[in-house]
């Protein structure tokens, strides 16, 4: 019988015991390991290419495939030589008849075998099929696309963030697997948790045990086969709140470890000049004229919170994406933002609620968002994780000055399936949050799920997609709002056909 995720950790803890195994524990043997997982549900791709197989960062003629050979996905030690070398192919159908490029790279111990192909040479706007082949082995056939060029009509895409395994299923990865119209999906971190009262990550073979037991859910491995992804990442992949690289040796190693696994497990390239155990996130991307994303690391840089000059950013991320905003190419600003940029106070004049996310670093926030203002910055969207529920705000330069500009609009997405706060909790406080913050026009916090953005020259629409029971796999999904910005206009409004969907605040017009 298959144990439900979310009651694992209530169940031991009635129990006053382990009534299951969990995966991770480290007293398990592989075998035993790869049964607990199985029992919760966990599956994996036929050896060696247990982990699946997925795409990303996308450009007009290259994209990033990525697997990672794992006979034993939750061993310390993978039953494998050293190198290990893997074929790959990208071809025009997902028959694999039509190919147009081919290759050979060696899988490394020293990387846990995983494999970064960039491949060069394609055409823009355009869907490709790859697959893998090592040890006598092929593995599932992927599908990705190139980035277009010039003028394009529309672009469809997913945002997902907050996974926790033992908190849910991933009935919504099904959805966005099953849409083939989507041209790519972004992750906004969280994409594992670190730990929790049944074991927590510390080392290298830890955080991959970790990674490989998430890639254990079929859907998840679906999605990333089924589109290219562009990711950056949040607190979880290392632990909770931390800030940047400060702290002790021991934790300094740990974030090392904890890096090089998500790396491993991520179709991701490594950009500029960077490498491990530091690689760099930040990155600018368009998709035709239609799109610019801004992908911001807001982890690795951070200074401490709460400080005059402390920085959420660092000097160097500042500097690019100063020079990003004031050399914009056009077409709708979005930047990929993993934790809240907007003001959040807990009462009207009160407190900010949390200071890790950019109410911590109020100087640089504010100095920002002038500079992007001044310099004439339009059709401004931020889409952000990490708060477990749905939050659609104004940005302005000055989020205390209600004279201050409206230029840009922030969505902040549901959580996949990590736990937001009670019902009763979101009931009390969604009205107070929007007295609170006038530049909140709607929040909704009872509910797990996606976003889906669906853009054109003339209108940007999100739509808030939600599951039915985060518990079950076999979930439906449905719309439970829509918002739409038009080009020019600054601010977002619902969607009249959605506008009496439930909600726990919701700014009247």
């Amino acid at each position: 019988m298959t144990i439900s995720r979310r009651n694992l950790l209530r169940a031991a803890a009635a129990a006053g015991g382990f009534t299951a195994a969990w995966p991770l524990m480290r007293h398990l043997s592989p075998a035993q390991a790869h049964a607990a997982a199985q029992a919760l549900g966990a599956t994996w791709d036929p050896s060696p290419f247990t982990l699946g197989v997925g795409s990303g960062d996308p450009l007009p003629n290259s994209v990033v495939l990525w697997t990672r050979l794992a006979p034993s996905p939750l061993a310390d030690v993978q039953p494998l030589p050293d190198i290990v070398q893997v074929d790959w192919a990208v071809a025009t159908d997902a028959g694999m008849t039509n190919v147009v490029a081919t290759g050979s790279v060696a899988a490394s111990v020293l990387l846990g075998h995983s494999v970064h192909v960039l491949v060069n040479g394609l055409s823009p706007g355009q869907r490709y099929w790859y697959r893998f082949s090592a040890m006598g082995v092929t593995s599932r056939t992927g599908r990705t696309k190139t980035a277009p060029v010039g003028s394009i009509s529309q672009v469809r895409f997913a945002s997902l963030n907050c996974q926790n395994y033992q908190s849910g299923e991933y009935a919504g990865m099904r959805d966005i697997a099953q849409d083939s119209n989507l041209d790519f999906v972004v992750h906004l971190g969280d994409y594992t948790y670190e730990g929790s009262e049944l074991g927590t990550a510390y080392t290298l073979s830890d955080y991959r045990k970790l990674s490989a037991l998430y890639k254990g859910d079929a859907l998840l491995r679906d999605a990333h086969a089924a589109h290219p992804w562009f990711l950056t990442w949040d607190d979880h992949e290392v632990v909770n709140d931390y800030s940047g690289s400060t702290g002790s040796a021991t934790f300094v190693q740990r974030r090392s470890a904890a890096y090089q696994a998500w790396y491993e497990h991520m179709p991701l390239g490594l950009e500029g000049d960077t490498a491990l155990p530091d690689p760099q996130l930040f990155r600018y991307r368009q998709w035709g004229d239609l799109l610019e994303l801004v992908v911001l690391d807001l982890r690795q840089y951070r200074s401490d919170q709460n400080l005059s000059d402390g920085t959420i950013l660092g000097a160097r991320q500042r500097d690019w994406l100063l020079n990003t905003v004031t050399s914009r190419n056009g077409g709708w600003h979005c930047w990929v933002n993993s934790i809240m940029l907007s003001q959040l106070r807990g009462s009207p004049g009160g407190s900010y609620m949390f200071t890790d996310q950019w109410d911590g670093f109020l100087n640089e926030r504010k100095s920002l968002l002038t500079s992007a203002y001044n310099a004439g910055l339009q059709d401004f969207v931020v889409i952000t994780g990490d708060w477990h529920s749905a939050f659609i705000q104004d940005i302005r330069p000055d989020f205390d000055n209600l004279s201050s500009p409206k230029f840009g609009t922030e969505f902040v997405a549901h959580s996949a399936t990590s736990s937001a706060y009670s019902a009763s909790w979101n009931a009390t406080n969604g009205p107070i949050m929007g007295s609170a913050n006038p530049h909140l026009q709607y929040f909704e916090g009872n509910r797990y799920g996606y976003d889906l953005y669906e853009v054109t020259p003339q209108r940007w629409t999100t739509k808030l997609r939600v599951v039915s029971d985060r518990a079950n796999a076999n979930a439906t999904v449905s719309t439970l709002t829509s918002w739409h910005i038009n080009r020019g206009t600054a601010g977002a409004f619902e969607d009249g056909a959605t506008s009496g969907s439930p909600a726990q605040y919701r700014r009247a017009s």
